[in-house]
């Protein structure tokens, strides 16, 4: 199939993009690298009369420190995270997560921005996001706002991203030099989505850990911290039965739909699995 008839717009700044999308209302869509939503566009699942192209807003772009934070425009692309030698030294476990994203092709034109705001279980960036502690800036005719990652995901498609607003940036508190890290991810083949991934951060003092955030990908309505595996770990030392005591909570924290994937017991198995591999690595990059 193919999209029925739209207007195309590529505003050169944000206050232009701002104002045609308060202009055209729910009539019209916002395009930043295009993998989710034009397919979507093809099959008329979406039908906008406006879409509003993001690609030549320079100002969203880019990857800069400041003196406690990594700021990331919204346009940037997966590649850029991938070779960005800041966040290779930075904030590596965001790199790792995006060399699994997808393929070569989509990861030169996705962005993160549109990964996020698109509200995809599937996606990655969700629960790398959430590990990180990072938060939203969200931009409208009236200023702009800042939402945390734990609670920007409200649900399938549902995000705290309202009518009007745009992403503009990517705000991620510097990581401590030895925090472990790990995304562990499931996937039947390359470019597919995960069947089951957990993103791990990690922080350990006398032998015990002081810090931890685990995040599952793809087994619930949005990107799930596994909160009691979290609480269950802290002030521990991470041996083989706490792994495996906060891998078994983790699968508590799913909620798996049946897919071509596999079946629920299936992906809640495997989300266990792949918190086991993540915090083992975890824990070998935060002690070395």
């Amino acid at each position: 199939m193919i999209p029925r008839p739209f207007e195309y717009h590529s505003p050169r700044s944000l206050s232009e993009a701002l104002s045609l999308l308060s202009q055209h209302g729910d009539t019209a869509k916002l395009l930043a690298g295009g993998h989710s939503f034009l397919p979507m566009m093809k099959l008329r699942f979406a039908q906008p009369d406006h879409l509003i192209d993001l690609g030549k807003l320079a100002e969203l772009k880019g990857i800069r420190e400041t003196h406690d934070e990594i700021i990331i425009g919204a346009m940037t692309t997966e590649n850029e995270l991938i070779w960005s030698a800041l966040l290779q030294q930075k904030c590596p476990l965001l790199v790792e997560g995006a060399r699994q994203i997808s393929d070569p092709q989509v990861r030169y034109r996705g962005t993160i921005g549109g990964d996020i705001s698109h509200g995809d279980p599937g996606n990655d960036h969700p629960s790398l996001m959430i590990a990180l502690g990072a938060s939203f800036v969200l931009a409208g005719e009236h200023g702009q706002r800042v939402v945390h990652a734990d609670h920007f995901f409200l649900g399938t498609y549902m995000t705290q991203l309202e009518a009007g607003e745009i992403m503009t940036e990517i705000r991620i508190p510097i990581p401590a030099a030895d925090t472990g890290y790990c995304y562990a991810k499931l996937k039947r083949k390359t470019g597919d989505f995960a069947t089951a991934a957990t993103a791990v951060t990690l922080r350990m003092q006398d032998g015990a850990v002081s810090d931890v955030r685990i995040v599952l990908t793809n087994v619930g309505p949005t990107a799930l911290r596994a909160v009691d595996a979290e609480q269950t770990l802290t002030g521990k030392a991470l041996d083989d039965d706490a792994i495996e005591q906060a891998a078994r909570l983790a699968m508590l924290a799913c909620e798996p739909a049946e897919d071509l994937r596999g079946d629920i017991d299936y992906k809640t198995a495997m989300a266990g699995e792949m918190t086991r591999r993540a915090l083992r690595t975890a824990l070998a990059r935060a002690t070395h």
